[in-house]
């Protein structure tokens, strides 16, 4: 346990408190929401993800993004930033049609297509193959309903421009976890009140982290428009009333939470994801309609104006560190 909190430490010393490029560039853009989405047609993706295309960190022989995670994880493939890469230029190649970018993300949906690999209970996930702390440690396999989702959506869009089978018949592979009970090998969790989740982590109890969740709903909403099956629109429909049911408690009154564990201090959203979670809900509310999602876009949106709160959840974020990680 001390060896695994040294460890993070280590890196996260190394992160955020000195020069080197690291994983971080990527992950913390600038969340910005797709102008023209397109709710009943699959378009551009519902984020732009532009400042994930010029990531300039490592990359394999094939041109596959890597992560340099320093300390003792060293350089490792992420199969959530591999589809955000690809969804990035995508998104560039549906605004400029320019074909380098449609060949990026081909690169990085082919590398999804050739690690798609059944898990034990023969559930084909996309497993990260390094170490993770979230709660508690995550040993190297563990995979993500975040992954599942991302990478249906660049499947089913390059699906769309190139007509080539492998990418959808790949997109139907990767929503089998996603509608798959978590003790069956899947990611989804259906609580005592028949609330459906999708779990970013495969921990006990699960924790229902917020952005994950949204990212991995928009790609089960992606293979419905593509395949017009009945599985992906009733699941997404259970998981947008799951949402509208329980949206409220990611609000604290001044700032929302990241997810929804049940530790003594709620775990906050730090800043960046704080506003994720505006964007994210901004999307979601053009995508279904639901004035739920616009109702607390505009709640979140206020909070971070708010230079008091801001402080209090910074504050609140760095104590949570300190005592939990």
């Amino acid at each position: 346990m001390f060896r695994n909190k040294l460890n993070y430490w280590r890196r996260i010393f190394k992160v955020y408190l000195t020069k080197t490029p690291s994983y971080l560039n990527f992950w913390h853009e600038e969340p910005v929401v797709t102008s023209d989405i397109t709710p009943e047609k699959l378009g551009k993706y519902y984020m732009t993800f532009a400042d994930k295309t010029a990531y300039k960190g490592p990359k394999d022989k094939d041109g596959v993004i890597l992560f340099d995670y320093h300390s003792n994880i060293g350089i490792q493939y992420n199969p959530v930033a591999i589809a955000q890469y690809g969804l990035g230029h995508i998104n560039q190649y549906l605004k400029t049609g320019d074909a380098q970018n449609l060949k990026e993300a081909k690169i990085q949906a082919d590398w999804l297509i050739r690690n798609l690999e059944e898990n034990k209970k023969g559930i084909p996930v996309w497993k990260h193959n390094f170490e993770w702390h979230y709660k508690k440690l995550l040993h190297p396999g563990w995979y993500s309903a975040l992954s599942q989702g991302s990478g249906i959506s660049l499947f089913t869009r390059i699906y769309k421009e190139t007509n080539e089978e492998k990418y959808l018949e790949a997109a139907k592979k990767a929503f089998r976890a996603l509608d798959t009970d978590i003790e069956k090998g899947g990611v989804k969790f259906v609580d005592d009140e028949g609330n459906v989740w999708v779990e970013e982590y495969i921990i006990h109890p699960p924790t229902h982290i917020l952005n994950g969740f949204l990212w991995t709903v928009w790609g089960i909403w992606d293979l419905y428009l593509v395949t017009g099956e009945k599985a992906p629109k009733s699941l997404f429909e259970a998981c947008i009333r799951t949402l509208k049911k329980n949206l409220h408690k990611y609000n604290t009154g001044y700032w929302s939470l990241y997810d929804l564990s049940k530790q003594k201090m709620k775990m906050l959203a730090s800043p960046f994801y704080h506003k994720l979670h505006i964007a994210q809900l901004e999307a979601t509310y053009k995508l279904t309609g639901e004035d739920i999602f616009r109702k607390y876009q505009e709640l979140f949106q206020k909070y971070q104006k708010n230079w008091f709160k801001q402080k209090k959840a910074l504050i609140y974020k760095a104590i949570f560190k300190v005592i939990y990680f």
